[in-house]
Protein backbone atom coordinates (compact mmCIF):
# COMPACT_ATOMS: atom_id res chain seq x y z
CA UNK A 1 0.00 0.00 0.00
CA UNK A 2 0.96 3.74 -0.45
CA UNK A 3 -1.50 5.28 2.25
CA UNK A 4 -4.61 3.65 1.55
CA UNK A 5 -3.79 3.41 -2.11
CA UNK A 6 -3.14 0.00 -3.31
CA UNK A 7 0.52 -1.06 -5.17
CA UNK A 8 -0.55 -2.32 -8.96
CA UNK A 9 2.09 -2.88 -11.09
CA UNK A 10 2.27 -0.89 -13.85
CA UNK A 11 2.32 -3.26 -16.66
CA UNK A 12 -1.16 -4.34 -15.40
CA UNK A 13 -2.69 -0.91 -15.07
CA UNK A 14 -4.54 0.64 -17.58
CA UNK A 15 -3.42 3.80 -16.35
CA UNK A 16 -0.54 5.70 -14.36
CA UNK A 17 -0.59 8.65 -12.22
CA UNK A 18 3.05 10.58 -11.79
CA UNK A 19 2.65 13.18 -8.71
CA UNK A 20 5.69 15.59 -8.06
CA UNK A 21 5.96 16.29 -4.32
CA UNK A 22 9.18 18.47 -5.08
CA UNK A 23 6.67 20.74 -7.24
CA UNK A 24 3.86 20.28 -4.17
CA UNK A 25 6.53 22.02 -2.09
CA UNK A 26 7.57 24.58 -4.60
CA UNK A 27 3.68 25.52 -4.65
CA UNK A 28 3.50 25.69 -0.43
CA UNK A 29 6.62 27.74 -0.52
CA UNK A 30 5.50 30.23 -3.06
CA UNK A 31 1.98 30.31 -1.14
CA UNK A 32 3.70 30.92 2.16
CA UNK A 33 5.60 33.80 0.50
CA UNK A 34 2.40 35.51 -0.49
CA UNK A 35 1.02 35.71 2.73
CA UNK A 36 4.56 37.44 4.20
CA UNK A 37 4.97 36.84 7.80
CA UNK A 38 1.63 35.05 7.98
CA UNK A 39 1.35 31.16 8.79
CA UNK A 40 0.56 29.56 5.74
CA UNK A 41 -1.57 26.58 6.28
CA UNK A 42 -1.61 23.59 4.22
CA UNK A 43 -4.85 22.34 3.21
CA UNK A 44 -4.94 18.37 3.05
CA UNK A 45 -8.67 17.63 3.26
CA UNK A 46 -9.99 14.50 0.75
CA UNK A 47 -7.13 12.55 0.77
CA UNK A 48 -5.27 15.64 0.02
CA UNK A 49 -7.06 16.77 -2.92
CA UNK A 50 -6.71 13.01 -4.62
CA UNK A 51 -2.64 12.82 -4.11
CA UNK A 52 -2.58 11.10 -0.98
CA UNK A 53 -2.46 12.09 2.80
CA UNK A 54 0.66 10.10 3.71
CA UNK A 55 2.69 11.48 0.89
CA UNK A 56 1.77 14.69 0.55
CA UNK A 57 2.08 15.62 4.99
CA UNK A 58 5.70 14.64 4.97
CA UNK A 59 6.72 16.47 2.10
CA UNK A 60 4.99 19.47 3.91
CA UNK A 61 6.42 19.39 6.71
CA UNK A 62 9.96 18.75 5.51
CA UNK A 63 9.03 22.28 3.30
CA UNK A 64 7.78 23.82 6.85
CA UNK A 65 4.64 23.69 7.06
CA UNK A 66 3.40 23.25 10.61
CA UNK A 67 -0.24 23.84 10.38
CA UNK A 68 -2.91 21.67 8.66
CA UNK A 69 -6.70 21.72 7.79
CA UNK A 70 -8.41 18.44 7.10
CA UNK A 71 -12.65 17.84 6.90
CA UNK A 72 -13.01 14.81 8.79
CA UNK A 73 -11.76 13.85 11.94
CA UNK A 74 -10.66 10.59 10.03
CA UNK A 75 -8.30 12.52 8.13
CA UNK A 76 -7.37 14.26 11.09
CA UNK A 77 -6.05 10.87 12.72
CA UNK A 78 -3.99 9.91 9.64
CA UNK A 79 -2.30 13.60 9.71
CA UNK A 80 -1.33 13.40 13.67
CA UNK A 81 -0.26 9.95 12.71
CA UNK A 82 2.30 11.22 10.27
CA UNK A 83 3.77 13.79 13.09
CA UNK A 84 3.31 14.61 16.68
CA UNK A 85 3.56 18.48 16.91
CA UNK A 86 1.56 19.83 13.85
CA UNK A 87 -1.52 21.58 14.58
CA UNK A 88 -4.46 20.30 12.80
CA UNK A 89 -7.88 21.92 12.25
CA UNK A 90 -10.73 19.97 11.76
CA UNK A 91 -13.14 22.07 9.22
CA UNK A 92 -16.31 20.57 9.17
CA UNK A 93 -18.13 21.18 12.09
CA UNK A 94 -17.74 19.39 15.69
CA UNK A 95 -19.85 16.46 15.48
CA UNK A 96 -22.34 15.23 18.37
CA UNK A 97 -20.09 13.07 21.05
CA UNK A 98 -16.96 13.44 19.39
CA UNK A 99 -15.05 15.62 21.71
CA UNK A 100 -12.74 13.06 23.17
CA UNK A 101 -11.29 11.83 20.21
CA UNK A 102 -10.33 15.76 19.47
CA UNK A 103 -8.61 15.11 23.07
CA UNK A 104 -6.48 12.27 22.30
CA UNK A 105 -5.31 12.67 19.27
CA UNK A 106 -5.09 16.92 19.69
CA UNK A 107 -6.92 18.21 17.13
CA UNK A 108 -8.52 21.39 16.88
CA UNK A 109 -12.40 21.61 15.93
CA UNK A 110 -13.45 24.64 14.11
CA UNK A 111 -16.84 25.82 15.41
CA UNK A 112 -19.49 26.86 13.15
CA UNK A 113 -22.53 27.27 15.70
CA UNK A 114 -24.07 28.30 18.71
CA UNK A 115 -24.71 24.52 19.42
CA UNK A 116 -21.45 23.73 18.92
CA UNK A 117 -19.76 26.10 21.27
CA UNK A 118 -21.99 25.54 24.06
CA UNK A 119 -20.81 21.48 23.70
CA UNK A 120 -17.13 22.25 23.35
CA UNK A 121 -17.42 24.56 26.36
CA UNK A 122 -19.40 22.19 28.23
CA UNK A 123 -16.19 19.87 27.60
CA UNK A 124 -13.69 22.20 27.69
CA UNK A 125 -14.75 23.40 31.12
CA UNK A 126 -14.95 19.60 32.28
CA UNK A 127 -11.83 18.88 31.16
CA UNK A 128 -8.93 21.47 31.11
CA UNK A 129 -6.49 19.69 29.17
CA UNK A 130 -9.04 20.09 26.31
CA UNK A 131 -7.05 20.98 23.29
CA UNK A 132 -8.06 24.59 21.77
CA UNK A 133 -10.36 25.17 19.12
CA UNK A 134 -11.54 27.60 16.20
CA UNK A 135 -14.74 29.39 15.49
CA UNK A 136 -15.94 30.15 12.00
CA UNK A 137 -17.92 32.96 11.14
CA UNK A 138 -19.82 32.88 8.23
CA UNK A 139 -19.45 36.30 5.88
CA UNK A 140 -21.30 34.80 2.68
CA UNK A 141 -21.22 31.39 1.77
CA UNK A 142 -23.97 30.63 4.26
CA UNK A 143 -22.92 26.82 5.12
CA UNK A 144 -21.22 26.92 8.27
CA UNK A 145 -20.21 29.14 10.74
CA UNK A 146 -22.22 31.89 12.73
CA UNK A 147 -24.21 34.97 11.49
CA UNK A 148 -22.82 37.55 11.43
CA UNK A 149 -25.92 38.82 13.66
CA UNK A 150 -24.84 35.79 16.00
CA UNK A 151 -21.45 37.11 16.37
CA UNK A 152 -21.42 39.70 19.27
CA UNK A 153 -24.45 37.53 21.38
CA UNK A 154 -21.94 34.36 21.13
CA UNK A 155 -19.12 36.41 21.72
CA UNK A 156 -20.27 38.09 24.75
CA UNK A 157 -20.91 34.62 26.42
CA UNK A 158 -18.41 32.66 24.84
CA UNK A 159 -17.31 29.68 27.64
CA UNK A 160 -13.66 29.57 26.36
CA UNK A 161 -11.47 31.72 24.41
CA UNK A 162 -10.70 30.20 20.53
CA UNK A 163 -7.41 30.28 19.27
CA UNK A 164 -8.66 31.12 16.03
CA UNK A 165 -11.29 33.24 13.63
CA UNK A 166 -12.17 32.46 10.40
CA UNK A 167 -13.95 33.08 7.36
CA UNK A 168 -14.02 31.46 3.42
CA UNK A 169 -14.08 33.72 0.54
CA UNK A 170 -17.07 32.84 -1.83
CA UNK A 171 -15.71 34.35 -5.33
CA UNK A 172 -11.86 34.29 -4.42
CA UNK A 173 -10.82 33.51 -8.00
CA UNK A 174 -12.29 36.20 -9.34
CA UNK A 175 -10.87 39.16 -8.50
CA UNK A 176 -12.52 41.73 -9.25
CA UNK A 177 -16.22 40.22 -7.96
CA UNK A 178 -17.30 42.86 -5.57
CA UNK A 179 -18.11 39.51 -2.76
CA UNK A 180 -14.36 39.84 -1.83
CA UNK A 181 -14.03 43.21 -0.69
CA UNK A 182 -17.70 42.80 1.28
CA UNK A 183 -16.53 39.87 3.08
CA UNK A 184 -13.41 41.76 4.00
CA UNK A 185 -15.44 45.02 5.47
CA UNK A 186 -17.63 42.63 7.40
CA UNK A 187 -14.73 39.81 8.57
CA UNK A 188 -12.91 42.96 9.69
CA UNK A 189 -15.68 44.30 11.41
CA UNK A 190 -17.14 41.10 13.32
CA UNK A 191 -13.60 39.81 14.69
CA UNK A 192 -13.56 43.15 16.77
CA UNK A 193 -15.93 40.92 19.31
CA UNK A 194 -12.96 38.47 19.64
CA UNK A 195 -10.25 41.16 20.25
CA UNK A 196 -6.33 40.20 20.54
CA UNK A 197 -7.41 36.36 18.51
CA UNK A 198 -5.44 35.31 15.76
CA UNK A 199 -7.57 35.83 12.27
CA UNK A 200 -7.81 33.64 9.10
CA UNK A 201 -8.97 35.17 5.85
CA UNK A 202 -7.38 34.13 2.42
CA UNK A 203 -7.73 30.87 0.70
CA UNK A 204 -5.47 30.10 -1.86
CA UNK A 205 -7.02 32.32 -4.41
CA UNK A 206 -7.35 35.15 -1.82
CA UNK A 207 -3.59 34.97 -1.33
CA UNK A 208 -3.21 36.93 -4.61
CA UNK A 209 -5.48 39.61 -4.67
CA UNK A 210 -4.27 42.71 -3.49
CA UNK A 211 -3.34 43.96 -1.22
CA UNK A 212 -2.98 40.72 0.77
CA UNK A 213 -5.27 40.23 3.68
CA UNK A 214 -3.37 37.46 5.28
CA UNK A 215 -4.16 38.52 8.97
CA UNK A 216 -2.24 36.07 10.83
CA UNK A 217 -3.11 33.18 8.78
CA UNK A 218 -3.70 31.81 5.15
CA UNK A 219 -5.01 28.57 3.77
CA UNK A 220 -3.49 27.61 1.06
CA UNK A 221 -5.95 24.51 -0.72
CA UNK A 222 -5.98 23.54 -4.33
CA UNK A 223 -3.45 25.63 -5.65
CA UNK A 224 -0.66 23.34 -3.69
CA UNK A 225 -1.88 20.95 -6.16
CA UNK A 226 -0.95 23.27 -9.13
CA UNK A 227 -4.53 24.48 -10.16
CA UNK A 228 -4.37 28.15 -11.18
CA UNK A 229 -5.45 30.36 -8.19
CA UNK A 230 -5.90 33.44 -11.13
CA UNK A 231 -8.09 31.59 -13.11
CA UNK A 232 -7.23 34.15 -16.87
CA UNK A 233 -3.79 34.70 -15.93
CA UNK A 234 -0.41 32.64 -16.53
CA UNK A 235 -0.72 29.99 -14.10
CA UNK A 236 2.40 30.69 -11.20
CA UNK A 237 2.16 27.37 -9.89
CA UNK A 238 3.82 23.87 -10.85
CA UNK A 239 2.46 21.00 -12.22
CA UNK A 240 1.89 18.55 -9.68
CA UNK A 241 0.00 15.41 -11.25
CA UNK A 242 0.54 13.91 -14.64
CA UNK A 243 -1.91 11.21 -15.73
CA UNK A 244 -1.25 9.08 -18.62
CA UNK A 245 -3.79 6.41 -20.30
CA UNK A 246 -2.63 3.02 -22.24
CA UNK A 247 -3.67 2.86 -25.84
CA UNK A 248 -5.11 -0.74 -26.29
CA UNK A 249 -6.31 -0.79 -29.45
CA UNK A 250 -6.18 1.33 -32.69
CA UNK A 251 -8.42 1.31 -35.62
CA UNK A 252 -10.00 2.91 -38.79
CA UNK A 253 -13.03 3.77 -38.95
CA UNK A 254 -15.46 4.49 -42.59
CA UNK A 255 -17.22 7.91 -42.77
CA UNK A 256 -20.47 7.93 -40.52
CA UNK A 257 -19.15 5.50 -38.07
CA UNK A 258 -20.74 5.69 -34.97
CA UNK A 259 -18.60 5.11 -32.04
CA UNK A 260 -19.40 4.73 -28.36
CA UNK A 261 -22.64 3.93 -26.64
CA UNK A 262 -26.03 5.65 -27.95
CA UNK A 263 -23.56 6.29 -31.29
CA UNK A 264 -23.24 9.72 -29.86
CA UNK A 265 -19.72 10.72 -32.29
CA UNK A 266 -20.29 10.08 -35.73
CA UNK A 267 -17.01 10.10 -38.10
CA UNK A 268 -16.61 12.93 -40.51
CA UNK A 269 -14.56 11.06 -43.32
CA UNK A 270 -12.43 8.45 -42.52
CA UNK A 271 -10.92 8.55 -39.01
CA UNK A 272 -8.40 6.31 -36.84
CA UNK A 273 -9.38 5.81 -33.40
CA UNK A 274 -7.75 4.66 -30.24
CA UNK A 275 -9.03 3.25 -27.62
CA UNK A 276 -7.63 4.46 -23.73
CA UNK A 277 -7.80 2.19 -21.02
CA UNK A 278 -9.47 4.65 -18.65
CA UNK A 279 -12.98 6.06 -17.60
CA UNK A 280 -15.49 7.90 -15.66
CA UNK A 281 -14.36 4.58 -12.63
CA UNK A 282 -10.96 5.86 -13.19
CA UNK A 283 -12.47 9.46 -12.18
CA UNK A 284 -12.18 10.93 -15.56
CA UNK A 285 -15.70 12.66 -15.31
CA UNK A 286 -17.83 11.54 -18.19
CA UNK A 287 -18.85 14.85 -18.75
CA UNK A 288 -15.87 15.45 -20.96
CA UNK A 289 -17.57 12.92 -23.73
CA UNK A 290 -17.37 14.20 -27.31
CA UNK A 291 -20.39 14.21 -28.85
CA UNK A 292 -21.62 15.35 -31.98
CA UNK A 293 -24.73 17.71 -29.87
CA UNK A 294 -21.52 19.47 -28.21
CA UNK A 295 -19.24 19.99 -31.10
CA UNK A 296 -22.72 21.74 -32.63
CA UNK A 297 -23.18 24.17 -29.66
CA UNK A 298 -19.28 24.73 -29.35
CA UNK A 299 -19.35 23.16 -26.46
CA UNK A 300 -15.79 21.81 -25.48
CA UNK A 301 -15.20 18.30 -25.03
CA UNK A 302 -12.45 16.05 -23.72
CA UNK A 303 -9.19 15.46 -25.20
CA UNK A 304 -5.91 13.79 -25.04
CA UNK A 305 -2.34 14.11 -26.32
CA UNK A 306 -0.65 11.55 -28.54
CA UNK A 307 2.79 12.57 -29.66
CA UNK A 308 1.88 16.41 -29.00
CA UNK A 309 -0.95 16.50 -30.40
CA UNK A 310 -4.54 16.84 -29.20
CA UNK A 311 -6.76 14.25 -30.17
CA UNK A 312 -10.71 14.90 -29.20
CA UNK A 313 -12.54 12.54 -27.47
CA UNK A 314 -14.96 10.65 -29.85
CA UNK A 315 -18.04 9.81 -28.22
CA UNK A 316 -19.19 8.90 -24.32
CA UNK A 317 -16.62 8.61 -22.08
CA UNK A 318 -17.77 5.17 -20.70
CA UNK A 319 -16.77 3.10 -17.35
CA UNK A 320 -13.36 1.76 -18.44
CA UNK A 321 -12.44 3.15 -21.65
CA UNK A 322 -12.57 6.85 -23.97
CA UNK A 323 -12.04 6.60 -27.36
CA UNK A 324 -10.05 9.10 -29.10
CA UNK A 325 -9.65 10.51 -32.49
CA UNK A 326 -5.56 10.29 -33.38
CA UNK A 327 -6.33 10.59 -37.21
CA UNK A 328 -3.67 13.27 -36.95
CA UNK A 329 -1.28 11.55 -35.13
CA UNK A 330 1.95 10.06 -37.03
CA UNK A 331 1.47 5.89 -36.82
CA UNK A 332 4.52 5.25 -34.43
CA UNK A 333 3.15 7.58 -32.17
CA UNK A 334 -0.41 5.98 -31.87
CA UNK A 335 0.24 2.58 -31.24
CA UNK A 336 -1.12 -0.02 -29.17
CA UNK A 337 0.38 -0.06 -25.56
CA UNK A 338 1.95 3.84 -26.34
CA UNK A 339 0.51 6.20 -24.23
CA UNK A 340 -2.26 9.09 -23.94
CA UNK A 341 -1.41 12.16 -21.72
CA UNK A 342 -4.68 12.99 -19.99
CA UNK A 343 -3.43 15.81 -17.69
CA UNK A 344 -0.12 17.82 -18.03
CA UNK A 345 2.61 18.24 -21.05
CA UNK A 346 0.77 20.96 -21.90
CA UNK A 347 -2.79 20.35 -21.33
CA UNK A 348 -2.93 21.75 -17.70
CA UNK A 349 -5.70 20.49 -14.71
CA UNK A 350 -7.69 23.73 -15.09
CA UNK A 351 -8.15 23.22 -19.07
CA UNK A 352 -9.08 19.86 -18.11
CA UNK A 353 -11.66 20.42 -15.91
CA UNK A 354 -13.22 22.98 -18.03
CA UNK A 355 -13.35 21.00 -20.92
CA UNK A 356 -15.56 18.58 -18.47
CA UNK A 357 -17.69 21.44 -17.30
CA UNK A 358 -16.50 21.72 -13.91
CA UNK A 359 -13.69 22.73 -11.31
CA UNK A 360 -9.99 21.39 -11.46
CA UNK A 361 -11.41 20.55 -7.57
CA UNK A 362 -12.99 17.72 -8.94
CA UNK A 363 -10.61 16.09 -11.34
CA UNK A 364 -8.45 16.17 -8.45
CA UNK A 365 -10.78 14.51 -6.17
CA UNK A 366 -11.95 12.29 -8.15
CA UNK A 367 -8.72 10.68 -9.03
CA UNK A 368 -8.61 7.14 -9.34
CA UNK A 369 -7.59 4.03 -6.94
CA UNK A 370 -6.57 1.20 -10.11
CA UNK A 371 -3.82 3.81 -11.41
CA UNK A 372 0.07 2.33 -10.66
CA UNK A 373 0.96 5.38 -8.89
CA UNK A 374 4.42 6.94 -9.29
CA UNK A 375 6.05 9.39 -6.57
CA UNK A 376 8.68 11.78 -7.49
CA UNK A 377 10.77 12.90 -5.10
CA UNK A 378 9.45 11.32 -2.05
Amino acid sequence: MIGDFAVIPPEEAGARLSIDLDALAFNWRLLRDRAGGADCAAVVKANAYGIGIEMAVPKLLAAGCRTFYVAHLAEARRVRALTGDAVIYVLNGFLTGTAPVYAAHGLRPVLGSREEIVEWGEYAAAHPDAPPAAIHIDTGMNRLGLSPEQVAEVARALPFRPVLILTHLASAEDQADPSNARQLADFTRLRKHFPDIPASFCNSSGAFIEPVAAFDQTRAGVALYGANPVPGQPNPMREVVRLEAKILQIRDVPDGAAVGYNGKWTARGPRRLATLSIGYADGYLRSASGWDSKAAQGIKAGIALVGGVACPFAGSVSMDLIVIDVTDVPQDAARRGGLAVMIGDGLPLDEVAARAGTIPYEILTSLGRRYARFYRNA
